[in-house]
């Protein structure tokens, strides 16, 4: 699986906010996400515009009072360039008023690769945007959640190929009162994951975070124990959506899941990139689907055996992870 540059963000087009760009022909404030690119990578150390120089500019042409939504890519993340863009978005806190959503990390494949996006602490990026309602983050490698609570925060969602294992403890046990969507990809341990069900526990329980309707726990190689714990975990019932995608659940974690405690107050239940056989897809829907629960289980993979002389006990993998 690829991961490319948004589209789209919180409702929003994106929109580079580029070098050449005449200020008369910029779009409306509030009717786009704002796109940061600037390339000063190491092979190409003269850039157009300087970062410094192209967030000065933006706050010198654009109401940023009417800014909705921004989207960070090179140069805060990757490689060369790591680490948050705390002091220039910070410094304009008090005049980024109406800023609702920010992602961090914007990368393709070709520019970075997930595992080694660097994210560092949020915790000041949240607390200087208490208004703030939908973070989303890429990579993982450094990533720190120190929250002890956010009011107003709808959606957080973390594409990682390694999400560390504290940093989930923290988002578990995070207050989040008006959370209703949590995506956490938890990668693989090669790269800095490594999660267990244990660190999820506060989350699965139901604590911190009763408006949760949404619950996506992927991009993992425990698929099966989480669907395990997932069948009398507390917080499912509450949910609307529940999404196991991107990792390698098997039968296993599936029977525990039909097994578990009732599934068919869902509007859906994404399962895609699994490694179940046609039977257990068949019981699923069969089960599932009459009783408007839509069942995506798309991205079947087959398990190749692995190779023991490496090591490998079975030919599984995740959909994200280098």
């Amino acid at each position: 699986m690829h991961v490319h540059h948004l589209a789209h963000f919180h409702g929003l087009p994106t929109y580079t906010f580029s070098p050449y760009t005449d200020p008369a022909d910029l779009p409306d404030p509030g009717a786009v996400a704002w796109r940061f690119q600037v390339v000063e990578m190491a092979y190409e150390p003269d850039p157009l515009e300087r970062a410094e120089a192209c967030w000065a500019r933006f706050a010198e042409t654009v109401e940023l009072e009417k800014v909705k939504a921004l989207v960070f890519g090179c140069p805060w993340y990757g490689d060369d360039n790591a680490g948050l863009p705390e002091e220039p978005l910070i410094s304009l806190n008090s005049r980024l008023t109406g800023l609702e959503a920010i992602f961090l990390g914007d990368l393709e494949d070709e520019e970075a690769m997930v595992s080694s996006i660097h994210l560092g602490d949020v915790a000041p990026l949240l607390e200087a945007f208490p208004g703030l309602r939908e973070l989303a983050l890429r990579g993982g490698e450094g990533l720190r959640f120190p929250v002890g609570g956010h009011d107003e925060l709808r959606v957080l969602r973390v594409e990682s190929g390694g999400l560390p294992p504290e940093a989930v403890r923290q988002i578990a046990a995070a207050e989040l009162p008006s959370l209703e969507r949590l995506e956490l990809w938890l990668g693989d341990d090669h790269y800095g994951g490594g999660a267990t069900v244990e660190d999820l526990l506060p989350l699965l329980s139901g604590k911190g975070k009763p408006a949760l309707r949404h619950l996506g726990v992927q991009n993992s190689p425990i698929q099966d124990e989480l669907a395990a714990a997932l069948a009398s975990a507390p917080v499912v019932p509450r949910l609307t959506s529940l999404s196991l995608s991107l990792g390698m659940l098997t039968d296993e974690g599936a029977e525990a899941l039909l097994h578990g405690q009732p599934l068919t107050h869902l509007r859906e239940l994404d399962l895609s990139h699994h490694f179940l056989s046609h039977a257990m897809m068949l019981r699923l829907w069969t089960e599932l689907e009459p009783r408007g629960v839509r069942v995506d289980l798309t991205a079947r993979q087959v398990d190749d055996g692995g190779n023991p002389e490496w090591g490998q006990e079975h030919g599984r993998y995740i959909a994200v992870s280098e």
